[in-house]
């Protein structure tokens, strides 16, 4: 296992960690964890030099953080690095934060949490944690020492990322990368602006929920079979995080043991800058196929919005183009129908033709709006 100093913390961490939210479950219930698989799976990628574990209040419906508790007894918790995050989402007072972190150091079974990210922030959850004085409850947190260092995961536009990181004296943070998300969110210009702040970077979604490794087309798979060293899909897609100098921990959701073991094996050997020119031609090879896969040339400019009716035009385009350059319609469908909330649905388009006015890309947004209702509505 290799490992990287997270940031200006000096804290060395293995560049692999742990993301405690898919672990095994019964009867297909994501609160029912397979807690003596779920154990021995945390404990097998700490004895293999894993020490960056990851959890969250929501994960599993709740029971990812007792599991996690549970994983870390008999010595596991002194060998390794512990981050959880406070629910933004459930902050309503400055109170309420201290009562989930005191909370979740229960569950957790411990007296301090290394590394505690302020969760999935977004411009409405910023604003409202603001409110609440969220830095007098973060200063407070690591004077009293329930808390080690303070970092937020983040969820928006890279505009709000710089200001959130340029408000506080993080230590860290955690944003969503991959070859296929360089100018999402944050993207590498966040990723580059939090490096030279100071503060340690956490990739999440290194595999973009497993879409790069899953279903690969035979034009991806014939291009990554013309690298010189063979890799799977998984290892093109951690090593290209990895070779980022910037990068200090890539999260993976495993859930299984040879998972583990095929991750624990890249981590061995990634390097920053260890990637050549050649195999960097490659990922791009490999991106400009999936990106030609786009249903709607959609930039997320948001020209479009606020449409008149509710409808999220961007957030709906997204998941349909993810739908066909993953090859993957039933995931996507099963994120619109779980995290697009009914008022946003493309369903609600009364064809206007606002939005279509107001297009740069002069795209048939209500004929598209139809292709998504079809795709995931019926």
């Amino acid at each position: 296992m290799l490992y990287r100093k997270l940031g200006k913390t000096n804290e060395e961490v293995s560049i692999l960690g742990f993301g405690c939210m898919r672990f095994p479950v019964i009867d297909n219930n994501p609160a029912k964890i397979n807690e003596k698989e779920a154990i021995k799976q945390i404990r097998y990628g700490i004895d293999n030099g894993i020490n960056y574990i990851d959890t969250a209040h929501p994960y599993h419906g709740g029971m990812s953080e007792p599991l996690v508790g549970k994983a870390l007894k008999d010595g596991y918790r002194e060998r390794v690095k512990l981050a959880t995050k406070l629910p933004s989402w459930l902050i309503n007072s400055r109170e309420d934060m201290d009562k989930y972190l005191n909370e979740q150091l229960e569950k957790l079974q411990t007296d301090y949490i290394d590394f505690y990210l302020i969760h999935a922030l977004n411009k409405e959850y910023w604003e409202s944690l603001k409110k609440y004085n969220v830095f007098d409850f973060l200063d407070k947190a690591l004077a009293d020492g329930r808390i080690k260092y303070a970092g937020f995961s983040f969820h928006d536009d890279l505009d709000l990322f710089k200001e959130i990181v340029d408000s506080y004296h993080w230590s860290f943070c955690q944003i969503q990368y991959n070859f296929m998300d360089e100018n999402y969110q944050a993207g590498r210009e966040g990723l580059e602006y939090a490096a030279k702040e100071g503060l340690g970077v956490v990739i999440m979604e290194p595999l973009r929920g497993g879409s790069l490794v899953k279903n690969i087309p035979k034009d991806v798979k014939a291009i990554w079979n013309k690298a010189k060293n063979k890799r799977t899909p998984a290892d093109w897609a951690l090593k290209f995080i990895w070779n980022h100098p910037e990068v200090d921990v890539v999260l993976s959701g495993m859930n299984e043991i040879q998972q583990i073991e095929e991750n624990i094996k890249s981590a061995k050997e990634a390097y920053p800058n260890s990637l050549t020119e050649k195999e960097i031609a490659l990922i791009d090879e490999v991106k400009e196929i999936y990106k030609s896969r786009i249903k709607v040339n959609c930039t997320n400019c948001k020209y479009c919005m606020p449409c008149p009716f509710g409808v999220d035009i961007p957030v709906n385009f997204e998941l349909l183009n993810d739908a066909f350059i993953y090859g993957d319609v039933k995931a996507s469908k099963k994120i619109y129908n779980i995290a697009v909330e009914d008022n946003k649905k493309a369903s609600n388009c009364k064809k206007c033709g606002v939005c279509e006015k107001a297009c740069p890309q002069h795209i048939q947004i209500r004929k598209m709006l139809k292709e998504v209702v079809i795709a995931f509505e019926k």
